[in-house]
């Protein structure tokens, strides 16, 4: 497998605005919380490794919320861990061993201080967990009052005193009275509304410098996006790993180099990054979409690219995920790219997102034989939709496709 040159803030910062999509119109929502926490921390005069930490895990602290449902609940100033979201996080985190020491974090995020206090657990993550509990909180009062009310000045003081209100049960004194001494300022609310440019987060990321990674590291990491892609739908579990498998193994079969099958297998797994901002509601109609609705479906390979283009080091990945329901006739979307503009990677794409789709059920249809599988692919291909290359060399290779998509293992050749 081969390395990556990348900045390990840059990809965590940039991916996290898929979790951002998931709230659809609450958008930065995790960074608000993660800014939020952070000069909270930044007053209190943690180090740079606790200060990193705090950052990293507030970003992160909703990786376990998929639907918008689930969101929607948690805007609820008294919701907790609605969900079950804390400990899906948690474990998601956990698993990945550039993240690990941050599941702690998330598991905790909605724990009041009266129980954090009794659980065995390091002061930093502590303090940590309840910070991000905190700053989420606040971040959910302005999201309610800016409903009503567009200029978050009018709601500083009710917010600053329904948190006040909660020192010492829900939040920790120290850390509420830190929060009252900055949030006092009209810049503090102001710099909300930019927080994704503010200066802490520039240093934040190019605190850490751009280094090699393994693939298997940055795949691990990605893994937590692409899996809160899939649990959206109960109708697209594996999903993106599936579309990564079998880029992966396509490109192989075109004899790719490996670092191109690399950035196959990481393009297949992050392309429906955009697919969090569509409502859970219309992924689940069983009936056909209304021009409306599809609309809405269109726009998700463009959110994919316009979360990925911020990532050095992913210019291919980005450019791939963008285009992998471009048609080689140049009927697809977003650009409307047709075979002299499409690379071979990003025709395999499009052919491994259709195949893999046709393999799952869906609300409106079973998944297929693969006979017809095949017989549908090949009317693509026909009709100046898919690559025939591409299409007749899966075709020859059937059999190992078909395992590739399944993430069957003992790939056939």
């Amino acid at each position: 497998m081969s390395k990556f040159n990348v900045n390990l803030h840059e990809v965590i910062f940039s991916l996290s605005d898929a979790l951002d999509l998931v709230g659809v119109d609450q958008i930065y929502h995790g960074k608000r919380v993660a800014y939020i926490a952070a000069e909270c921390g930044i007053a209190l005069n943690w180090d740079i490794k606790l200060l990193d930490d705090l950052f990293f895990a507030a970003v992160l602290h909703d990786c376990g919320v998929s639907n918008t449902a689930i969101h929607t609940r948690l805007t609820n100033f008294e919701g907790k861990n609605v969900g079950n979201h804390c400990d899906k996080g948690a474990d998601l985190l956990q698993k990945r061993s550039l993240l690990a020491s941050l599941s702690e974090y998330v598991l905790y995020h909605h724990t009041p201080w009266t129980e954090l206090l009794n659980l065995d657990l390091s002061e930093a993550v502590k303090f940590g967990a309840n910070c991000i509990y905190m700053a989420d909180r606040v971040d959910i009062l302005v999201l309610n009052s800016l409903q009503t009310e567009p200029n978050i000045l009018a709601s500083k003081e009710q917010i600053r005193r329904k948190i006040k209100a909660k020192a010492g049960r829900w939040f920790q004194y120290e850390l509420v009275d830190i929060f009252l001494k900055i949030s006092a300022s009209e810049a503090f609310w102001l710099s909300m509304e930019q927080v994704q440019h503010s200066g802490y987060v520039h240093s934040w990321m190019q605190h850490n410098s751009t280094r090699e990674i393994d693939f298997q590291d940055l795949k691990d990491i990605i893994l937590i996006f692409s899996h809160i892609v899939d649990a959206k739908s109960n109708y697209t579990a594996q999903y993106s790993e599936g579309v990564a498998t079998l880029s992966r193994y396509l490109g192989e079969l075109f004899q790719l180099s490996e670092h191109q099958c690399d950035k196959l297998e990481l393009t297949g797994l992050l392309h429906d990054l955009g697919m969090l901002r569509v409502p859970d509601k219309i992924l689940a109609k069983p009936d056909k979409l209304t021009q409306a609705e599809y609309f809405i479906v269109q726009r998700h390979s463009f959110d994919s690219y316009e979360i990925l283009k911020n990532i050095t080091g992913f210019e291919d990945i980005a450019r791939w995920a963008a285009q992998h329901h471009e048609r080689v006739d140049g009927s697809g979307y977003p650009y409307h790219y047709n075979d002299q503009q499409l690379s071979i990677e990003a025709r395999i794409i499009a052919v491994a997102v259709v195949f893999q789709a046709l393999i799952q059920k869906r609300p409106y249809r079973d998944k297929l034989s693969p006979q017809d599988m095949m017989l549908e692919l090949k009317q693509q291909a026909e009709a100046g939709k898919l690559d025939k290359g591409v299409v007749l060399m899966l075709e020859k290779h059937f059999t190992g496709c078909l395992q590739a998509a399944q993430l069957l293992g003992g790939i056939i050749q």
